[in-house]
């Protein structure tokens, strides 16, 4: 299976050594612990390694220019850590402009964080300024490069505990027509709602059915709050359960570790009406249990539905299972409606 960190690949190094003309680039970089090193452990020995070669920042931007589009995709990250590295916080103005020059041909979201954290106010002004920029990586940049908890990025302490003054900019583009720069807010607007729902709840109340842009981000926004039955969300969404709903004939088979868990039933609603239907399994794990929620799906109900589901139980890098005794428990509009327990066996 390929690891992410094998992006730097041999070839890959060896064409980089060929743009800029240093025939042994690639044992420079693969010295020592390569192996052994992590994707963003990789993406620093490249950048350290450019650094003894290119000329220190800002001399090096035009080389930085030249390079970014040949290098493009994820290991194009490692120009803009050649910013992060060796731009001064004298050079704050050439060093962000570099940055938004970098990110449409790789991403500069890990890059521009050491910024935002030397000075929230200066950076989040230029953040937002990004949100009028015709390009849709650079109107990304100013999403995501202020999450507050970015995945593989530094977190942002004060915005993770105050996100308001970061929520101008996520404000300025609730309309953005572009997907790439949606998935941002709402991946933003996610992570401030795992702290602050009030602000995402705030939104959803004053934005939702004003445009299918908005309602896009405002929903895939919505989804941890939805997974934890939030009420106020719910009902927002048009989540409310209308006359009599029951869950009946819940079977659920035991499952050997590396194999796939089934389980059926059935829905019954006295009303035509839109539901919206999870399951939750608590996952025996070391010590205690760990519940996790699966949406099934979102459809209009009347009379009886049948609901047939397949869960996989081979183990993987996030999740690993463990036997004994678990718990499937059924939810409709964030509500429990059925619960029953299986037994999860070792593999033979």
């Amino acid at each position: 299976m390929s690891l992410i960190k094998d992006v730097f690949s041999p070839s890959w190094l060896d064409r980089l050594g060929e743009a800029v003309d240093v025939p042994d680039f690639r044992r420079r970089v693969e010295q020592g612990d390569w192996n052994e090193l992590a994707f963003k452990q990789r993406v620093r020995r490249v950048a350290e390694t450019l650094e003894t070669i290119l000329s220190p920042f800002p001399d090096s931007v035009p080389e930085l220019e030249r390079l970014a589009p040949q290098f493009t995709g994820l290991p194009g990250i490692v120009f803009p850590e050649y910013v992060e590295r060796t731009a001064t916080l004298a050079d704050w103005t050439l060093a962000l402009a570099t940055l938004a020059k970098l990110t449409p041909h790789s991403t500069s979201e890990f890059a521009v964080r050491r910024f935002l954290l030397a000075d929230q106010e200066l950076y989040l002004e230029q953040a937002f300024k990004w949100t009028t920029s015709d390009d849709e990586h650079v109107r990304r940049l100013a999403s995501e490069g202020t999450r507050p908890r970015l995945p593989w990025g530094q977190a942002i302490p004060r915005l993770i505990a105050d996100p308001r003054p970061a929520l101008p900019i996520l404000d300025a583009l609730l309309q953005d027509p572009s997907l790439y720069v949606r998935k941002s807010v709402a991946n933003h607007l996610n992570d401030i709602s795992k702290t602050h729902p009030e602000y995402l709840i705030e939104r959803i109340g004053r934005h939702l059915g004003t445009d299918p842009n908005t309602d896009w981000i405002l929903r895939h926004a919505s989804r941890t709050l939805l997974k934890r039955g939030n009420p106020d969300v719910l009902q927002l969404f048009g989540h409310v359960t209308q006359g009599e709903v029951a869950v009946t004939d819940l079977v659920v088979s035991p499952v050997t570790i590396g194999q796939e868990l089934q389980f059926s039933f059935q829905v019954n609603s006295s009303v035509e009406q839109r539901l919206r239907l999870e399951y939750a399994i608590d996952y025996v794990k070391q010590r205690g249990t760990s519940r996790k929620v699966f949406q099934l799906r979102e459809r209009e109900v009347k009379g009886v539905l049948q609901v047939e589901r397949r869960q996989s139980f081979r183990n993987m890098t996030t999740r690993v299972h463990y036997p004994g005794t678990h718990t499937l428990t059924i939810l409709i509009n964030g509500e429990v409606y059925a619960t029953a327990t299986f037994e999860v066996e070792e593999e033979s």
